[in-house]
């Protein structure tokens, strides 16, 4: 959803997903205890821990004031869409919009098995977790039990008065390098998780879903590529590949 309206609106996305990593880092130079006791679990066992050992461990309400201070940081124009499950509406600067998307267990549940295979216990206890926070603040919500064109729709309808207001990109130029950057944000987040002590593997082989950087915005294209090749080339979907031809018969850019 939230790559849909930056393509098509020219915003500079920031998705706190891609700055997992960081946040550890920043928790761990803190003397988070939570954050260090994470680091030396295996796998299984953090997978069997309780479930406030679990939200506490996924340093969710840590996370939400280091997104604003990462944001803060950010060039101010374009508009940055700023999107993350550890956002909370206490965190929100009195300057910004926010609107919290709400779904059901199940939903969530059915969501992440058609993504990723599987569920994840920690997204579902966070449906209530949530949902609590959202409500004590009386902050606004949409309902993202629907469809995606929907909640799309939704939430541009949502932001209106901001998006009339920008500034926005307005060039495909401008709309290509904020997607590059976005990309280059998913690659340094395979890169942070594989630089863990405990990680094993190639960075650069992993393959992942990036945006695809076109610049046109009715593009909702990902493209499937190697964390290596999207470090150094844009990711654009095969479809949205332009090439020219010279009378002469030879190919062009």
């Amino acid at each position: 959803m939230a790559s849909i309206l930056a393509r098509r609106c020219g915003l500079r996305l920031y998705s706190a997903d891609t700055r997992t990593w960081q946040h550890r880092d920043r928790a761990l130079g803190a003397g988070n205890a939570a954050a260090a006791g994470w680091e030396v679990l295996t796998l299984q066992a953090r997978r069997e821990q309780p479930d406030h050992e679990l939200i506490a461990q996924s340093l969710f309400r840590e996370r939400g004031a280091m997104v604003v201070a990462d944001v803060a940081q950010l060039p101010d124009s374009p508009l940055i869409l700023a999107e993350g499950t550890v956002i909370r509406p206490h965190d929100v600067p009195p300057r910004a919009a926010a609107v919290w998307l709400t779904a059901n267990v199940e939903t969530v549940r059915r969501r992440l098995g058609e993504r990723e295979g599987r569920s994840n216990r920690l997204y579902e206890l966070l449906v209530e977790v949530i949902a609590a926070d959202v409500s004590a603040a009386r902050a606004p919500m949409i309902d993202a039990t629907r469809d995606l064109a929907a909640t799309v729709a939704a939430v541009e309808a949502f932001f209106a008065p901001q998006l009339a207001r920008g500034p926005l990109a307005t060039d495909v130029a401008q709309r290509q390098g904020l997607l590059r950057e976005a990309n280059l944000d998913i690659v340094e987040q395979v890169r942070g998780f594989y630089a863990r002590p405990w990680a094993v593997g190639d960075p650069e082989a992993v393959v992942r879903n990036f945006i695809c950087e076109c610049g046109a915005t009715t593009c909702e294209e990902f493209v499937e590529v190697s964390v290596g090749s999207a470090a150094v080339a844009p990711a654009i979907a095969a479809a949205h590949l332009v090439a020219t031809r010279s009378p002469n018969g030879e190919s062009g850019g």
